[in-house]
């Protein structure tokens, strides 16, 4: 019997053209697990977003879903329409709301909407996207590709709470960004465990395909994405792998995305078993479905029409307020099992 899944029926393309640059990064084949997986792990050496993480227990009680979760917001913003983006910034913003308390190794407060910790989860994210794309995908973009690539993550960035003018624009930018916060960087048993953790993703996250895959495969998505970490980086979290298994990795790696590139279908069948929530967002792009109208909004207007008419800066500065006067939802409990707040869907169809 053949399996029943959700396809997504986009109003209108979001905020970003069919043909844009972003969305050919983020469709290819890299991004679901080599990107993604790199992206999530290097947010661990922010002893912020650790503490928060560690807080939660997310990672570990409710691996599958988080990964999921996180694959589906960010194809949300790049693949959705523009309501459902908007709607889906503001449960992004009530799911970090609540995500606030004392950093026991540096002594300070964690705060996952503060706009610094925003941006480093925002630019972490991009800028692996890209990297993997271009180490195992097609390769370097053009010079005026990459500048509109980075444009179009400065649209991104007004889905969170971040200072505008803060967000890099340019690949000299985002390399000062990431070299003016190494010295912020610091590792602690948690972030290494979580690390390891999610490299052990075939068996600890993506438990929904097949064994034997997972069983292959695991090997394999490890070390194509440590092989992607800068050397001075593994020490810190707690990995090790040679140069001989490097090269090794990324010769097995391209040919088997360009591989998965040439057929959609493939694709598809693998984002929605390693991403339920996140695969019916991005698949009714990669089959060539167009939206029901090929309108493009900007977020100032999408967010005048659509959900909360505040800015995510603005939702944010009404929330400390609201924290000076004891009026704000209480943090999350150690290792809380809260019920989950569902990001925003299309309208949808079944398919198979």
């Amino acid at each position: 019997m053949s399996r029943v899944t959700t396809r997504y029926l986009r109003k209108d393309e979001g905020f970003f053209a069919p043909d844009s640059v972003a969305r050919r990064v983020w469709s290819y084949p890299t991004s679901a697990l080599f990107g993604f997986i790199r992206s999530v792990t290097i947010e661990h050496l922010d002893p912020d977003l650790t503490a928060a993480v560690d807080h939660s227990g997310q990672v570990v009680q409710r691996p599958a879903v988080r990964y999921d979760r996180t694959v589906q917001y960010f194809a949300t913003v790049l693949f959705g329409d523009a309501e459902t983006v908007i709607k889906s910034s503001d449960v992004l913003m009530k799911v970090h709301a609540r995500a606030h308390g004392p950093n026991p190794v540096t002594g300070g407060e964690y705060d996952s909407n503060r706009p610094s910790s925003q941006l480093w989860i925002h630019m972490t994210a991009w800028h692996s996207i890209l990297y993997v794309y271009e180490k195992y995908g097609p390769g370097k973009l053009s010079r005026s590709d990459e500048n509109e690539y980075w444009r179009e993550c400065a649209v991104a960035a007004q889905f969170q709470p971040i200072e505008i003018d803060d967000v890099p624009r340019t690949r000299g930018e985002v390399q000062k960004y990431f070299d003016d916060w190494r010295d912020r960087l610091a590792s602690s048993e948690a972030a290494m465990y979580n690390i390891d953790f999610i490299l052990d993703g075939m068996r600890t996250v993506f438990t929904a395909l097949p064994a034997p895959m997972r069983l292959v495969l695991g090997p394999f998505v490890r070390a194509g994405v440590v092989a992607t970490y800068p050397r001075w980086m593994r020490s810190m979290m707690g990995v090790r792998q040679s140069p001989v298994t490097d090269a090794l990795a990324s010769a097995a790696i391209r040919p088997a995305m360009a591989a998965l590139a040439r057929g959609p279908r493939a694709q598809v069948w693998f984002l929605n078993r390693i991403a339920p929530r996140g695969g019916p967002v991005l698949e009714g792009y990669l089959r060539g479905v167009d939206a029901e109208s090929s309108s493009v909004y900007t977020p100032q207007e999408a967010r005048k029409k659509f959900g909360d008419p505040r800015s995510p800066l603005e939702q944010y500065s009404d929330l400390l307020a609201a924290r000076q006067q004891g009026s704000a939802p209480a943090p999350y409990e150690h290792n809380h099992r809260d019920d989950l707040l569902e990001f925003a869907t299309p309208k949808a169809q079944a398919s198979r």
